[in-house]
């Protein structure tokens, strides 16, 4: 019989193509229905090695993805909430999660995929309740799962007649190593191992490849799923390079184990399948498990030695770690001292004030130098004083159910209004930071007076935001009173730096595009000068209470 070789190809690209769309939005609706749940939760509770495992091995089993994961402790690391020997442990845990996807494909429902395709078709567009959709785009993100695995296996099937098939199947089980290979590159093509896994239990089920073969592409499948967190740690920080290049030397490091005892493997996964009547391709999802959770196992205790391997293959400075654990926060203290637990808050606030100013001078650097890295340091801090105003608020709502004297009652509303207006600095930061990408992107140039008046400014606000945290922070009325005058001339440098500019304008000097980014920039830093007197008003209205 003739094989239709097209009509294959196009129906095994269009499973695959659903059966990725399907794993994505599945995961979506996951994270959805979680909402922001997941990165608090690897955020916090990644205090050592185990408990990362743990977390790990959950958030990837509900967003099925293990990239997803590691790419979310990565972004972690990148922002300085979580360390690298912190990350190390979440990347082994996610190895594991990732196993649960093989298991549900193992568990053959294929006959009902698409009554499961309907419902979730039903609830997605015939109710209007986010929960009920999020619910609905989780239960078709099943369905389409299995709909495209079938067309998988279908277009595949006829290729147990063909020639070149089989002797590239007998080629990979006689020399492991390229299966290791083809698992790597097709992984790496479609950037889903749970997808080349699946592929690889249909395979395996149709009995067009045998145990010998399919383990290393199953080792394989490992390696090739690092490169999407490889992608995502380019143009991060260095912490964030080395968590991504621990990622792929745990898999290859487990892969050389594994190769190395394979026959005894293919020996205890026989006895399994014959003690435990595994069907073939529960009999993968099985030595997924076993790769991950043994790997996983062996390597924990080298985590201190990848940590130190990894810092010599990517040198550099340490990157900036922000201290956000909740040991900051001792709700404990509340009840016993109200008064020591705002001194606690008050801390907190005076380190988001510290923050803006490091993001206020590392914006500076970034229009000097143009250095990406500057860029990033604001982001991170920028995600730091969100993650603070969020726990300071949280706490400090914590400490309002409890009984104020009149002076805690006086210093703790002067606490909550203080949040906002760091967090806010925080925020024009941010802008800062966009408006000269855009510069840069659209190849705006200022003059160099321009820049130099930008540079006066800068410096100018960060003098000022730096009085008003001394003044906060030490209830220092001279420096409050000071904060108040510096505003003032702030905003008459504002006005009187935009007069200049329209005349440069005017002149030719300085294009209109690059004139707005000029008057844009300026008025950012005009309104964190607001800010930094508002928390100098607020210390002098306190004073007098």
């Amino acid at each position: 019989m003739e094989l239709n070789y097209q009509q294959m190809i196009f129906q095994f690209l269009g499973g695959l193509g659903l059966f990725l769309f399907a794993i994505k939005f599945m995961g979506d609706g996951l994270q959805k229905a979680a909402g922001d749940r997941l990165r608090s939760l690897l955020d916090r509770f990644t205090t050592n090695p185990i408990k990362g495992i743990l977390v790990g091995i959950f958030v990837t089993a509900l967003i099925q993805s293990s990239s997803g994961t590691t790419v979310i402790a990565v972004g972690l690391v990148s922002a300085g909430f979580m360390t690298l020997r912190q990350s190390i442990g979440v990347i082994m845990g996610a190895n594991i999660g990732t196993t649960v996807t093989a298991f549900i494909i193992g568990i053959d429902v294929g006959e009902y995929a698409f009554p499961i395709l309907a419902l979730g078709a039903v609830m997605l567009f015939f109710f209007k309740q986010n929960n009920v959709q999020n619910i609905g785009q989780i239960i078709f993100g099943f369905g389409g799962l299995f709909v495209g695995l079938n067309l998988m296996s279908d277009g595949m099937a006829p290729l147990r007649d063909a020639p070149v098939f089989t002797d590239m199947m007998l080629s990979m089980s006689e020399h492991a190593t390229l299966g290791v290979v083809v698992g790597t590159v097709f992984t790496f093509i479609v950037q889903s191992s749970s997808a080349t896994i699946g592929i690889l239990q249909g395979l395996y089920a149709d009995g067009l490849i045998d145990l010998k073969g399919a383990l290393p592409v199953l080792f394989g499948d490992n390696i090739g799923t690092t490169i999407t967190v490889i992608l995502a740690s380019l143009g991060a920080s260095i912490s964030a390079k080395r968590a991504a290049a621990t990622h792929v030397l745990f898999n290859v490091f487990g892969t050389i184990i594994f190769m190395l005892l394979l026959t005894p493997f293919i020996a205890l996964l026989t006895t399994l399948t014959a003690s435990w009547a595994l069907e073939p391709k529960m009999e993968i999802a099985f030595a997924h498990g076993i790769f991950n959770i043994v790997n996983t196992l062996i390597q924990l205790p080298l985590i201190g030695v990848w940590a130190y391997i990894v810092t010599k293959i990517i040198p550099g400075k340490e990157d900036m770690t922000i201290s956000m654990n909740d040991q900051n926060f001792d709700y404990s203290i509340i009840e016993k001292s109200p008064n020591l637990a705002l001194a606690q808050a008050k801390d907190e606030i005076v380190k988001m004030g510290n923050y803006s100013v490091e993001g206020l001078r590392h914006a500076r650097l970034f229009l000097q130098s143009k250095k990406t890295e500057d860029a990033a340091a604001t982001m991170q801090l920028e995600v730091a004083i969100n993650t603070l105003d969020n726990r300071i608020t949280e706490f400090l709502v914590a400490i309002s159910k409890r009984s104020l004297s009149t002076a805690d009652s006086i210093e703790h509303v002067m606490l909550l209004d203080l949040i906002r207006d760091f967090e806010r600095i925080g925020d024009h930061v941010e802008n800062l930071v966009e408006l000269i990408e855009y510069k840069d992107r659209h190849r705006l140039v200022l003059s160099e007076v321009a820049r130099e008046e930008i540079y006066e400014m800068f410096d100018y606000t960060i003098d000022t935001v730096l009085a008003a945290i001394d003044a906060f922070e030490n209830t220092n009325i001279k420096a409050a009173l000071e904060v108040l005058s510096m505003e003032d001339n702030i905003d008459m440098l504002e006005r009187k730096l935009r007069k200049r500019h329209i005349h440069r304008m005017n002149e030719g000097l300085c294009t209109p595009a690059a004139g707005i980014v000029f008057a844009d920039i300026i008025s950012n830093l005009e309104r964190v000068g607001d800010h930094a007197s508002n928390v100098a008003k607020a210390v002098l209205e306190y004073k007098q209470k």
